[in-house]
C-alpha cells in the first residue's frame, strides 16, 4: 500500500502594482446632453484577471459641476467605459481609480468640463477637437466632413453621436500656406468636394493671401471609411471678383470692400460664407456673401454672385467668369450657408453680416435656385444659445412633412463654461467644441 506523504504549501500570490490609462485626459459634456462622449479605461494587474479589478471614480473639486453620483463605470475586462452626467456649468477634476487584488490600486485624475443646456438637448451633437466649425458635407454612412475656419484642418465625425473626430486630414503643405485659408463654404459634385475661403481679410482688415484660395478634394469611401485626396486650388478669385465689379461700376463694392483697413463683416465689408452649384450645372456656382448686403444699406438683400465656369477655375485655373448678381429678400439678413439636394431643393442659413451676432436673427430660408424667384422663409433658429449657426450639413425633401435639417455652430467666440474664455482660446482641445443640431422645419 502507498502512503501519501505531506501536501506541498500553497505559494502565495505576488499581484503587480495596477495599470490605468484614460483615452483622454479631458472630457467635455453638457447639462443636460443626450450621449456625451466617454472615456475608456484600461485597466491590468500582474498576477490578476483584469474582471477581477474595480473601477470607480470620485469628485476632487467642484461637486456642483459633477459629483462622485454623477459617474458611471460599466464594461468588464481590461477596457472600461466612464461616462458623466453633468449637474452644472464649468469645470471640476474626477479622480479615477482602480482596486486591484492584494490591496494594491492606482488613480488618473480626469478634467472635466461642462457647458449649460441648450434649447432641445436631445437633438444636440457636439463636435469636439474644434470650436470653429465652418462648413460640412455630408459623405454619407451618417458622417460628415467639417471644417474650421481657425486652421485648415478637415475632421470626420459621426453626425448621431458626440465626441472627437474620427479622421483628420491638414492639406496645409499641398496648398503652400501656412496660415488658415479661413474655410467657409463647401459644396460636392460627385466625388468632389469644393471649398472655399472667406475671401476677405482678416478681422483687423489686413490682406491675407491664404483667404483668397479656393480648392478641391476628393471623396473616397463613405462613413467611417472615408478618405480625402488633396485635388487643385486657385489663389485669385477675390482678385476676380473684384475685378468684375469694377468693370461693372462698383455696384457691389468689392474693392471698397477689400482695401486696406476693411474689416470684412461690417454691412459694406467683402466676406464669401456660402458655396453652391446653380440649378442642373455642374459648371456654375453661387458665392454666398456674408457682406456686402445688396445694397449695402440696412434692410438690404442678400447676394449671391454665380461663377460660371467654376469647374474649369478649379481644374485648370482658368480665369473666374461671372453671371449677374443675384439678390434675395432675406429679412435683412446674409448668406451664412446655401446647400441644396438632388431634386434641386435649396436651403439658405441666413444670418447678420456682425461680426459679434450671436444674439441676432438666423433663419432658414428654401429657394429653387432660380434668379428672381423669391425664397420663402421655413424657420427661425434660436439665438440664445452659445456660437453662432454657421453650416448646413445637408437638405432633407423639403416636401415632406415634419422634414429636419442638420445644422452646425461655429462656437469659437462662445464662453462655454462660464470662465470668460472664448472656445477658441481653450488649452485643451478635447474642451473645444462645435454643436450640431437638428431642426423640424416649418410646412
Amino acid at each position: 500500500m502507498l502512503i501519501a506523504g505531506p501536501t506541498a504549501p500553497a505559494q502565495a500570490v505576488t499581484y503587480g502594482t495596477p495599470t490605468i490609462a484614460l483615452s483622454a485626459s479631458y472630457l467635455s459634456g453638457a447639462v443636460g446632453a443626450t450621449g456625451d462622449p466617454v472615456v475608456n479605461v484600461t485597466v491590468g494587474q500582474s498576477g490578476a484577471d483584469a474582471s477581477a479589478l474595480t473601477v470607480s471614480a470620485s469628485a476632487s473639486s467642484k461637486a456642483s459641476v459633477a459629483g462622485t453620483g454623477d459617474v458611471t463605470v460599466t464594461g468588464a475586462g481590461a477596457v472600461r467605459q466612464l461616462a458623466v452626467t453633468a449637474r452644472g456649468r464649468g469645470y471640476t477634476n474626477l479622480t479615477v481609480k482602480v482596486a486591484g487584488l492584494g490591496g494594491k490600486s492606482a488613480t488618473k485624475t480626469l478634467y472635466y468640463a461642462a457647458s449649460a443646456a441648450v434649447q432641445n438637448p436631445a437633438d444636440a451633437r457636439y463636435l469636439t477637437g474644434s470650436a470653429d466649425a465652418s462648413a460640412a458635407v455630408d459623405v454619407g454612412g451618417g458622417y460628415a466632413v467639417v471644417a474650421d475656419d481657425e486652421s485648415n484642418v478637415l475632421r470626420l465625425y459621426d453626425r448621431s453621436r458626440s465626441g472627437a473626430p474620427v479622421k483628420t486630414w491638414d492639406f496645409s503643405s499641398q496648398l503652400g500656406v501656412s496660415k488658415e485659408v479661413d474655410i467657409e463654404g463647401a459644396t460636392r459634385i460627385g466625388n468632389t468636394v469644393y471649398w472655399t475661403g472667406s475671401l476677405g481679410n482678416n478681422k483687423d482688415g489686413e490682406y491675407k493671401a491664404p483667404r483668397n484660395t479656393v480648392f478641391t478634394t476628393t471623396v473616397s469611401g463613405s462613413g467611417p471609411g472615408t478618405q480625402l485626396a488633396y485635388g487643385r486650388s486657385y489663389k485669385k478669385l477675390r482678385d476676380d471678383l473684384v475685378a468684375w465689379d469694377q468693370a461693372g461700376g462698383n455696384k457691389y463694392g468689392f474693392a471698397e470692400g477689400t482695401a486696406d483697413g476693411e474689416a470684412p463683416k461690417q454691412i459694406d465689408g467683402f466676406n464669401v460664407e456660402g458655396l453652391e452649384f446653380a440649378p442642373g450645372s455642374t459648371t456654375t456656382a453661387y458665392l454666398g456673401f456674408r457682406a456686402p448686403l445688396a445694397p449695402a444699406v440696412p434692410g438690404g438683400k442678400a447676394l449671391l454672385v454665380p461663377v460660371t465656369n467654376f469647374d474649369q477655375v478649379l481644374a485648370s485655373g482658368a480665369k473666374a467668369v461671372f453671371g449677374t448678381g443675384v439678390e434675395l429678400d432675406l429679412g435683412g439678413l446674409a448668406v451664412r450657408d446655401i446647400r441644396k439636394n438632388a431634386a434641386g431643393q435649396y436651403l439658405i442659413l441666413a444670418g447678420s453680416w456682425a461680426a459679434d451676432d450671436n444674439s441676432d436673427p438666423y433663419a432658414l430660408y428654401q429657394w429653387d435656385g432660380v434668379a428672381g424667384h423669391a425664397p420663402v422663409k421655413r424657420a427661425d433658429l434660436p439665438t440664445t444659445d452659445p456660437g453662432g449657426w454657421e453650416a448646413i450639413v445637408e437638405v432633407p425633401d423639403l416636401t415632406a412633412a415634419g422634414a429636419r435639417v442638420q445644422l452646425v455652430t461655429d462656437s469659437g467666440s462662445a464662453d462655454l463654461y462660464g470662465d470668460g474664455t472664448e472656445a477658441k482660446d481653450l488649452t485643451h482641445p478635447e474642451w473645444k467644441k462645435a454643436r450640431a443640431a437638428w431642426f423640424t422645419l416649418n410646412p
